[in-house]
C-alpha cells in the first residue's frame, strides 16, 4: 500500500498545481508527423512553418459588379458631366481588352480585362443608346482586388504549434495546398477497471461502465486518438498486463480503482511497475486521483465516481494530452455570472462546483448571467455534470463563495 495513504484515507493531499506540474514533467512531446489534406486537418497542430505557394487572389479581379475601365478615361466625371465610354459586353474570359475610351462589363470576382486598371460600380453608370455614361471618376486600382491582396506568394501563414481551425482550412485550400504536415494525434489508452462494471443490463451489485466511454470521447475532442479498452477486473496481474500492453501509447489513463480500499489496486500496481508521483490531490470532487509513469509512459489514474473522473480528466489528462501532442493548452472559456446560492468549500482544497447558467432577470445586466449550483452535487451523480453548463472553481484560499458574488464559470464542455 502506498506510503501516502492508510485504510482510513490519505495522509496528505498534493495541491492541484503541484500535481499537474509533476505529471507534465514526465510527459515527453512526441515528434511523429503526417501529411493530411486540409479537409482532414481540423484541430491538428501544424508540424512546421506553413507558407503560401500561390497568391490569393491569383489574378487582378473585379471587386464589384460594374464596368472595367481605364481610370484616366473617367477623370472629371460627375452626375452633371458624365464621362461617355464605348461599352462592350465581354470579359477577360473572352479575351476582351479595354481600349482607350472603352469599358467592359465585369462581375464581382471576375478577372480584370487587359488594359483596365479600375472598375466603376454598375449603379454609377447608365446605358444611353449605344454609349455608357459614367457618373463617378475612379482612381487606378479602385474596386479592384489586386493579385496577392489577400495572401502574398510565399507569405508565412502558420508556425507550430498553431492548432488549425475551420477558417484556417479554407485558407490552406485557397492558396493551393493539397496537404499540410501536422503532428500526429497523441495516442491515449483508456482502461476502465472494476469487477462490478458491465456494458449493459446490470444485475444487483453491477454498474454500467460509463467512465471509459466519457473519457475516450473527451480524448478525441481534445485532439487525441483514444483506444477504449475492455474493462479490466480488480486483479493485480490483469491490471499489470493491461498497463504493459499500452506502454507504447503517449499516455495511459485508467478509470476506477484509484482510492484506498481493498480493491483499489491501480496505484500500487503502477508503483511496483514504475513510479507513483502523486496519490491524493487537494481537490473536490475527486481527491483520490493518482499520477505516475511506467517505463517513461505517463499513467493518469482517475477515480471511479463519474464526476470525480471528469473533473480530474480536465485537470490532468487534458494538459498531459496537449503536451504529448504538441498542442496549445488553451485555458477553458469562461462566462461571468452572478452566483444564486452559496457554494461551500474546505480550506486548502480546490472545489469545482457544478452550475447551470441562465440569462439574468429583467433587472440584471444584459451581459451578466446567473449561475445556480446543481442540486445533485455528489461525486457519483453523473447527471450533475451532464445537466450542468460548467463549474465554478473555488480556490484553496477560500472557504466558499457567497450568493450574489460575481464568478467566472468555466465552460468545460466547450474545451477542445
Amino acid at each position: 500500500m502506498s506510503h501516502d495513504r492508510t485504510e482510513a484515507g490519505f495522509k496528505r493531499r498534493t495541491r492541484v498545481a503541484a500535481a499537474r506540474e509533476r505529471l507534465l514533467a514526465a510527459v515527453e512531446p512526441h515528434d511523429r508527423t503526417e501529411r493530411v489534406p486540409p479537409a482532414e486537418a481540423d484541430g491538428r497542430a501544424v508540424a512546421g512553418t506553413v507558407t503560401a505557394p500561390a497568391p490569393v487572389p491569383g489574378y487582378d479581379r473585379a471587386a464589384m459588379d460594374g464596368w472595367a475601365v481605364r481610370a484616366e478615361d473617367t477623370f472629371g466625371a460627375s452626375d452633371r458631366s458624365p464621362a461617355v465610354l464605348a461599352p462592350t459586353d465581354g470579359g477577360a474570359a473572352e479575351g476582351t481588352e479595354v481600349t482607350p475610351g472603352g469599358a467592359v462589363r465585369v462581375h464581382t470576382g471576375s478577372a480584370l480585362p487587359p488594359g483596365a486598371d479600375a472598375v466603376v460600380m454598375v449603379e454609377r453608370t447608365e446605358a444611353v443608346g449605344g454609349e455608357l455614361e459614367v457618373f463617378d471618376a475612379v482612381t487606378d486600382g479602385e474596386n479592384v482586388g489586386a493579385t496577392g491582396e489577400d495572401v502574398a506568394e510565399g507569405q508565412r501563414l502558420y508556425d507550430p504549434p498553431h492548432r488549425l481551425r475551420p477558417s484556417d482550412l479554407g485558407l490552406l485550400k485557397s492558396v493551393g495546398l493539397t496537404d499540410v504536415e501536422v503532428a500526429e494525434r497523441p495516442r491515449v489508452a483508456v482502461v476502465p477497471t472494476g469487477e462490478e462494471l458491465v456494458q449493459s443490463d446490470p444485475d444487483p451489485g453491477e454498474i454500467i461502465e460509463t467512465n471509459g466511454l466519457t473519457v475516450s470521447r473527451l480524448v478525441e475532442r481534445w485532439g487525441g486518438d483514444a483506444a477504449y479498452r475492455d474493462t479490466v477486473t480488480d486483479d493485480e496481474t490483469a491490471l499489470r498486463d493491461a498497463i504493459r500492453r499500452d506502454l507504447d501509447r503517449d499516455v495511459v489513463v485508467t478509470t476506477g480503482g484509484s482510492s484506498v480500499g481493498e480493491r483499489d489496486l491501480v496505484p500500487d500496481v503502477v508503483a511496483e511497475m514504475g513510479e507513483l508521483f502523486v496519490h491524493g490531490v487537494a481537490l473536490k470532487p475527486g481527491h483520490p486521483v493518482a499520477l505516475g509513469a511506467v517505463e517513461g509512459t505517463p499513467v493518469v489514474m482517475l477515480p471511479g465516481y463519474p464526476v470525480s473522473c471528469i473533473v480530474n480528466a480536465v485537470q490532468f489528462l487534458r494538459p498531459a494530452l496537449k503536451r504529448a501532442g504538441r498542442l496549445p493548452a488553451d485555458p477553458p472559456p469562461t462566462r461571468r455570472a452572478t452566483l444564486t446560492r452559496k457554494v461551500g468549500s474546505e480550506p486548502g482544497v480546490r472545489t469545482f462546483a457544478r452550475v447551470e447558467v441562465t440569462d439574468g432577470g429583467a433587472d440584471a445586466d444584459d451581459d451578466l448571467a446567473e449561475a445556480t449550483p446543481t442540486r445533485s452535487a455528489g461525486a457519483g451523480a453523473l447527471s450533475s455534470v451532464a445537466l450542468a453548463d460548467g463549474w465554478v472553481v473555488v480556490p484553496e484560499s477560500r472557504e466558499g463563495v457567497d450568493a450574489g458574488e460575481t464568478v467566472d464559470v468555466e465552460l468545460w464542455e466547450a474545451l477542445v
